[in-house]
């Protein structure tokens, strides 16, 4: 596991003893920086599964950038530590650690599921002893034909509505899930120097959730969240994916969505 992470964050156990500060664990190796002590309390961590992909890396980078602490996970333990190895370079004041799936889940609350839809399925299946009841999982999922080599501008028919009720329907009793980031360009994310300036579309069943992806959201400055309903609307907004990869396509350009008329 690689890790980067500020200073401050772990207290010395003896201030006495300068080598004894830092209390990650000593079976791992840690990447620390030079930031100044920060005496702010620390976010808690937040777990992106697939944050070794375009998506997930541009999440990674942008929460990692507001002082968010990020675990990506990856079902290879080496591809997250590389991927983890690569945010700290460019961000080298931030939190990231890299940990196979599994052992990543289990490092934060809050679950960031940004896996193709091919692997969605498969990659629940597999955490299904790792996630725990009160965690919350925002499925960045989109079932777009691509999956099965059909066209990134057409979307597959899910059995269960879309890809985030599938979600639901796979992850263990009391996990609940939240569907968010389907408009948001892995792109711009990924380019710290764009200002970003775009909503992100939220769909859940219980407003407290909601209420916590909003103030995750809200940390990354140019993006705001826009409550759409039920887990159910996310059928429409995981559409909405394949419609902006086809305006981009046609304008060459980078796209996204903004809902006018809303008060803050």
């Amino acid at each position: 596991m690689i890790r980067a992470r500020t200073r401050g964050q772990y207290r010395p156990r003896t201030p006495k003893a300068p080598h004894a500060q830092g209390t990650a664990r000593p079976r791992h190796r840690t990447i620390r920086t030079s930031a100044a002590l920060d005496s702010r309390p620390v976010p808690d961590p937040i777990c992106i599964v697939g944050g070794t992909g375009a998506l997930g890396f541009g999440l990674a980078l942008r929460l990692g950038r507001a002082g968010v602490p990020i675990v990506i996970g990856s079902r290879d333990a080496t591809r997250a530590e590389e991927a983890a190895a690569r945010a700290a370079r460019q961000l080298p004041e931030a939190s990231f650690d890299g940990l196979q799936n599994a052992d990543a889940v289990q490092a934060a609350e809050t679950v960031i599921l940004s896996v193709p839809f091919r692997n969605q399925s498969e990659t629940l299946t597999n955490l299904k002893g790792a996630l725990r009841e009160g965690q919350l999982v925002i499925d960045a999922t989109v079932p777009l034909a691509a999956a099965v080599s059909g066209k990134a501008t057409r979307t597959l028919a899910v059995w269960q509505g879309s890809a985030a009720q599938q979600a639901e329907e796979m992850a263990p009793d009391g996990v609940r899930v939240v569907s968010a980031f389907h408009t948001v360009s892995a792109a711009l994310l990924t380019d710290l120097e764009h200002e970003l300036d775009e909503d992100v579309l939220v769909c859940g069943d219980r407003r407290e959730d909601k209420a916590k992806v909003t103030a995750l959201v809200d940390q990354i400055p140019g993006l705001r969240c826009v409550d759409c309903g039920p887990l159910e609307m996310a059928r429409i907004v995981e559409q909405l994916t394949a419609l902006i990869i086809s305006i981009n396509v046609r304008n060459k350009a980078r796209t996204g969505i903004k809902i006018t008329g809303l008060n803050r």
